[in-house]
């Protein structure tokens, strides 16, 4: 059955305060969600009743705080449908897990000329890796366009694409402009070409439904923290042929075979990959809030962001002086704008004594605001707790603002 939003709303804890004496308006999910109670007691009875180092005690405990962390990583792989729970890395976020793929994948395939494909919208966390690995092995970055309407330019990727290119990492969705990208089509067409396909999937995993299999990922990236999940805790999915032929990432306890002054041998999958003592708690944490995104339902929670970015962006046309960034017309709950004449720092200050928290800067994407010619802009991003009372007062209170910065 699915869940009402009173229902819903009565999950998260943090809802109920006030900010500068109004109701709590959190617009900024794109940056970090906030946590259902399912979440904070996850954590909270870890702590309490079962915490202890996982996989080398034989002991109750460990063997309990073992269990829960790898039922964690068994709950990834359903929840993205991986071929095997074997196949998930866990990591800090989406950022770490893309730093894995560029510095073990690419330091071992990339040569001198080497290309690896990017695209004008990707946030830094998918574009900066490349870059340090880029120069290190000599290889080349290029870029798919962004057309004006915020969609990638299906034309640019085809005509970048060569046998030159290596790798091709892509967001599925956009953090700033909220563009869901046809990343089974790409993937389909940059292995055609011999590449393989590292997808950041730090937007995508709060908000649709993921099939790794499906899509033809080679990896695929995330962060828990945005899918109502603990911060510090992520995952990385990879092929396991690819996942078994890469080298680890760093080295430490858990991650070895067996040991010698001389040299190492290498535990299996995934354990290749995750040294030292992991973070049980975020892992527990994370599969609690995949519980409530299942409990919730991904289409229903879809379907309440698509209004709510309707909504949004329908209120704004009919404000005079605000510009649009991001009308592709298959997008996730995110709703970028601008005002003429006025700054997004200015707007989001006043936004803010209101009660309302939003994003405004370059979203770590600034190739994208050159893209636009722009510094930056003021970002709405939805979750599945916002309510349409909820952006009509942003509307009120965005009139309320210009009419104070005019």
């Amino acid at each position: 059955m699915i869940k009402t939003a009173s229902d819903i709303r009565s999950s998260f804890p943090i809802l109920r305060r006030e900010v500068n004496g109004k109701p709590l308006v959190y617009f900024d999910n794109a940056a970090s969600s906030q946590k259902p109670i399912q979440v904070i007691n996850a954590i909270d009875n870890y702590y309490r009743n079962h915490h202890a180092n996982i996989h080398r005690g034989v002991h109750a405990l460990s063997q309990e705080a073992t269990m829960m962390y790898e039922d964690a990583r068994l709950a990834v792989a359903e929840f993205i449908n991986a071929e095997s729970a074997s196949e998930i890395i866990f990591t800090r976020g989406a950022t770490e897990g893309i730093n894995l793929v560029a510095q073990t994948l690419g330091r071992q395939i990339l040569n001198e000329g080497d290309e690896i494909l990017v695209t004008f919208m990707e946030h830094h966390s998918n574009l900066v890796p490349w870059q340090m690995i880029a120069q290190e092995k000599g290889a080349v970055i290029k870029a798919v366009e962004v057309t004006e309407d915020g969609q990638l330019d299906q034309e640019s990727f085809k005509n970048l694409l060569s046998k030159r290119t290596k790798i091709f990492a892509v967001g599925h969705v956009s953090n700033t402009l909220g563009t869901i990208n046809p990343v089974k089509e790409m993937a389909h067409a940059a292995h055609q070409v011999g590449a393989y396909v590292v997808i950041d999937g730090a937007q995508s995993t709060p908000h649709l439904k993921v099939d790794v299999q499906n899509i033809d990922a080679d990896f695929y990236a995330a962060s828990g923290h945005k899918m109502y999940g603990p911060t510090g805790i992520g995952f990385l999915y990879g092929k396991k042929n690819l996942l078994n032929t890469i080298p680890p990432y760093h080295g430490g306890g858990e991650m070895i075979s067996r040991v010698s002054i001389e040299k190492s041998t290498y535990a299996e999958l995934p354990f290749k990959f995750e040294g030292g003592t992991p973070n049980m708690a975020g892992a527990i944490g994370l599969h609690a809030a995949i519980d409530f995104i299942r409990e919730t339902d991904i289409q229903h929670i879809s379907d309440v962001e698509e209004r709510l970015e309707n909504k949004l962006t329908n209120a704004l046309k009919n404000i005079e002086g605000i510009r649009l960034i991001g009308t592709a017309p298959e997008k996730a709950g995110v709703v970028s704008f601008l005002v003429d004449g006025v700054s997004a720092y200015d707007v989001g200050v006043i936004l803010d004594q209101l009660g309302i928290a939003v994003r405004t800067g370059h979203h770590c994407t600034e190739p994208l605001m050159d893209r636009y010619g722009i510094r930056g802009t003021i970002r709405a991003s939805f979750a599945v707790y916002n309510t349409e009372e909820e952006v009509e007062i942003m509307v009120n209170a965005l009139n309320r603002a210009l009419k104070m910065l005019s």
